[in-house]
């Protein structure tokens, strides 16, 4: 191969190469049936039974926080001013404590997007 052709090709990967890692890789979709199955955890506290832990969380995206009438909420969640969509929902099960601080949750948070990302999934399958 004559060294202009070797100098083209070189350039041509070159770029491709560049290209290609200034493409943003695409996040695998959220699994909502991975998120069911991480959530049977959460459902120790989080059920339909009257005096259960945790309020229910069905429908809750898109609810505001401390909504449900029949769920003794802690005062710094009546205060807080948010609205459970994907965004608030995933910081707080990331982090509850710093989302909602003196929360009553004893719960410290996943540190796995994808496992917060699929919980989340599966909560918007609750209607």
């Amino acid at each position: 191969m004559p060294i202009r052709s070797l100098i083209a090709a070189s350039f041509c990967i070159a770029g491709s190469i560049a290209f290609l890692a200034g493409v943003p890789r695409l996040a695998p979709a959220a699994d909502a049936g991975r998120g069911k199955t991480l959530y049977a955890a959460c459902a120790a506290c989080h059920s339909e039974k009257p005096d259960a832990l945790g309020p229910n969380l069905k429908g809750v995206v898109g609810r505001k926080a401390a909504a449900l009438d029949d769920f003794r909420y802690s005062a710094p969640m009546q205060r807080a001013d948010l609205v459970w969509n994907d965004a608030n929902l995933k910081a707080y099960i990331l982090d509850p404590q710093a989302t909602v601080k003196g929360n009553r949750m004893p719960f410290g948070g996943l540190r796995e997007g994808r496992d917060v990302d699929d919980i989340v999934a599966y909560l918007k399958t609750l209607n």
